[in-house]
This record gives C-alpha cells, structure tokens and sequence, in this order.
C-alpha cells in the first residue's frame, strides 16, 4: 500500500505503509499503541513483545521498519535490547519510550544504537510523528532533552578529537545537533542535499558511530557542541 501524502520534511512524495513493532510489558499500553498507530494509513502495528527477551524473535518474525520500545522493564530492558537488534544487522530503527525525560537509561539506549525516545505522555500525533522521524532518519527528535542528557552524562574520552573532520563536517555536525534535517543544513550552508549526506556519511565513519544520534550525542558528551546558554 502507498500514497502520496506529505514526509517528515513536508515535501510532497510517495509514502509506504510503514511497519511497527510495540514492546511493552503494560498489555493495555501495547493495546493503547496499537489503536493509536493503526489509525494512522501509513502506519502499521505488525506485531508486539511484552519483554525485550522477545525482541530479537519477534524482529525476524515481523521485519518491522521501528521498534517502538520500553526503556524499562523486568526482565531483559530495553538497553540490551537495542544492543540485540542492532547486532543483528541490517536492523529496524529504535525508538524507545520513558516516562521521565531525565531518564539515565535512555541515555544509555542512544549510547546502544537508539535512534531517538519518546516520553510515554506524548500525544497520539506526536506518536505518529515520532515513528515517522525515526523510520526516514534525517533529523533528530527532541535535540534539546538530547543535549540536556549528555552534557549531565559526560562520556570519557573524547572522540571527535581524534576524528579529525573537517570545517564542512563540523558545520554540519553543529546544525545536526539542532535537529535539522538534510534539507534544512543544504539550506543553511549553501550545500546541495547530495552534498550534506555525503559530509553526514563521512562524519559518521569517521566517528564510528550508527548514526546521526549517536553522532549528535557524541558531539554534546565531548564539549564539541556546546549548550545554549
């Protein structure tokens, strides 16, 4: 199933359904989850987990384009399990949920391989919104509770000293870590589009990183990227 229907940057463009996989150990928050994303045409619940134990199961039963996952729960949480499905490769896109902004372990979720959170008290459209962000990849949710949680959270060492980018990547490092999207940093920096994910790509490399979230958290834990005051 596909249409045309606007994409997270609001430009006009086919859209496919897009595949969701809910793990939560609360049944009545999957079963919220489920009708919230369902009523969505391009979304589609393909599948849920109520453990992290479940998820790497579930992932190759279902092939999901996100896991929409709990960061804690009694079992196996949701840090070691987007360390499993990012092992596996190629994986779906993580997105974990918390009830606290502040949350310590969603930090170390990102550190895993996350792809960005979400707080359990989000409106049904901000829910929506958030698979759909995660899913194309181009921009960061909620930079500003990104930067708060590394900048508390300092990591030791310093990698992007011995990445050695240069100005170019580290102008887009920056407008990354903003949350703006390919499209907005190519209108920034007078870049094509083809241009800026090229210097994305080769930052990313350089840093070791998965991708743009971790690349952005690297950026904040390292003092390369300062907080506004």
């Amino acid at each position: 199933m596909s249409r045309t229907d606007p994409d997270v940057t609001g430009q006009a463009g086919p859209a496919r359904v897009l595949r969701v996989l809910v793990v939560d150990d609360e049944p009545l928050v999957r079963v919220g989850l489920r009708v919230i994303l369902d009523a969505e045409p391009d979304l589609e619940v393909v599948g849920e987990a109520a453990d992290g134990a479940e998820v790497p199961g579930a992932v190759e039963a279902t092939r999901p384009d996100v896991v929409l996952l709990d960061v804690r729960m009694p079992h196996v949480d949701g840090i070691a399990a987007t360390r499993a499905i990012v092992a596996r490769g190629p994986a779906p896109r993580v997105l974990v949920m918390t009830t606290f902004e502040n949350d310590d372990h969603v930090l170390d979720a990102l550190r895993a391989g996350a792809h960005g959170f979400l707080l359990k008290r989000a409106r049904p459209e901000e829910l929506a919104q958030a698979v759909r962000v995660v899913a194309h990849g181009e921009s960061l949710l909620f930079p500003d509770a990104v930067r708060r949680l590394a900048t508390a959270h300092p990591a030791q060492g310093d990698a992007l000293r011995s990445a050695r980018l240069t100005e170019r990547e580290g102008d887009v490092l920056r407008l990354m870590a903003t949350g703006r999207s390919n499209t907005e940093i190519a209108g920034e920096l007078f870049l094509g589009v083809e241009t800026v994910r090229t210097h994305v790509g080769n930052l990313l490399a350089k840093l070791g990183v998965r991708d743009r979230t971790q690349a952005v958290v690297a950026a904040y834990e390292s003092g390369f990227v300062r907080p506004n005051p």
